[in-house]
């Protein structure tokens, strides 16, 4: 069996690296004829090395096989390129399956490849849903989802999400947070093997993420965002790795002035917002793991604090991760100053909200998707 695994963008990564690992276990105890031929296929939607190259390093990713090279554009511009170029690469290696992971221009790319070319698709992480049509992503999930044949879930209510839309029962699994079992992995190594950061007091610090385009590309909600950081600073330091676009928006809007532009580690009485580049993984991680909270507009980090017993704030009206506020440490603030500035002040009170981990987010996702899709296509 030929399967060909799909990555573009820096989440994406941490989905493919257990569903890689697996396989090679797998095939490790195998006959020659029983084995899973695997094709790694990088769009090269991220093309920053802190964004891309380095996950590939931290990871043990081994170098993809096929790398497309698209780099950036609108969104049509990137979808419209990588439909052209892996529609090629299908056309030459004649795959018996494609994988796509998320919910990145990448994954809605390929899928409608494959589906035009009556190829079997497999969808990591299905049926998430925010219901917010206005974000790019929730038209990649609807997309990829529909297209699927093979739709791995991680919670119940995305199983249920996939049923209302018709979706047939018997194509939906639910293998729990592939995310998770690259999180669990990695996160005793983060702390053996990152020293950069060592000095830092851990729980004494606030890690920040914001990229969306609704909060960064508006020069007064940006700057609003921003004027809540600020206070919360004045108790309590935030480091913040800045995304390519959103350091491309602080230029743009002439905002650098808020931040400090490096970060002294021996900062254990110094305040402020402390703006960083994008960091490779496992340094990432060790700041997430030790982090007092997180403050964030990403998804997949709302999942990963869940599993971490972090508390998350998530500075978005809408998330399509809503187990991690059921279930798990996250709370929805928007971008209400006030709120962010409330709620960050009730976790340095000691009031922080304390979740559980999800069903089946105990690090075996990948192992359960290896093991149905070897009952499909080869027992």
């Amino acid at each position: 069996m030929k399967i060909i695994l799909v990555v573009g963008a820096r989440p994406n990564f941490m989905k493919i690296n257990p569903i890689i690992n697996k396989i090679k276990e797998y095939n490790f105890k195998q006959t020659k004829q029983r084995i899973l031929k695997y094709i790694l296929v990088h769009s090269g939607q991220h093309y920053d090395f802190n964004m891309s190259d380095s996950f590939f390093k931290d990871l043990e990713i081994p170098p993809p096989d096929i790398h497309l090279g698209v780099g950036s554009g609108t969104h049509s511009e990137q979808t419209g390129k990588i439909m052209i170029a892996f529609e090629n690469v299908c056309f030459k290696e004649k795959p018996d399956l494609v994988m796509v992971v998320g919910d990145v221009n990448s994954t809605l790319a390929c899928s409608i490849t494959v589906a035009k070319l009556c190829i079997p698709l497999a969808h990591v992480e299905a049926g998430l849903r925010s219901f917010d049509r206005t974000m790019p992503e929730e038209i990649n999930r609807l997309v990829t989802d529909s297209l699927s044949d093979f739709l791995f879930t991680t919670c119940r209510g995305a199983n249920e999400n996939l049923k209302k839309e018709g979706i047939p029962e018997n194509n939906i699994y639910l293998v729990g947070n592939v995310m998770v079992d690259t999180l669990y992995k990695y996160r005793n190594l983060a702390e053996l093997k990152i020293e950069k950061f060592k000095n830092l007091k851990k729980k004494d610090y606030v890690l920040l993420t914001l990229h969306r385009p609704s909060n960064v590309d508006s020069k007064k909600t940006f700057q609003e965002i921003i004027e809540s950081l600020v206070e919360i600073s004045k108790e309590i330091p935030i480091i913040f790795p800045a995304h390519p676009r959103t350091q491309k928006m602080i230029e743009r809007f002439e905002f650098y002035n808020f931040f400090h532009k490096s970060l002294n580690y021996h900062f254990s009485q110094m305040k402020g917002i402390f703006l960083l580049s994008p960091l490779p993984y496992l340094e990432f991680l060790y700041l997430m793991a030790n982090a007092k909270f997180i403050l964030t507009d990403s998804g997949g980090i709302q999942g990963e604090t869940t599993a971490l017993g972090i508390p998350c704030l998530t500075l978005r009206e809408n998330t399509e991760h809503p187990i991690t506020i059921e279930e798990g440490t996250n709370i929805l603030v928007g971008v209400d100053k006030e709120k962010i500035i409330n709620e960050s002040l009730n976790i340095l009170n000691g009031k922080g909200k304390i979740g559980k981990i999800p069903e089946l987010w105990d690090g075996k996702a990948a192992k359960r998707i290896i093991e149905i899709l070897i009952n499909k296509y080869i027992d």
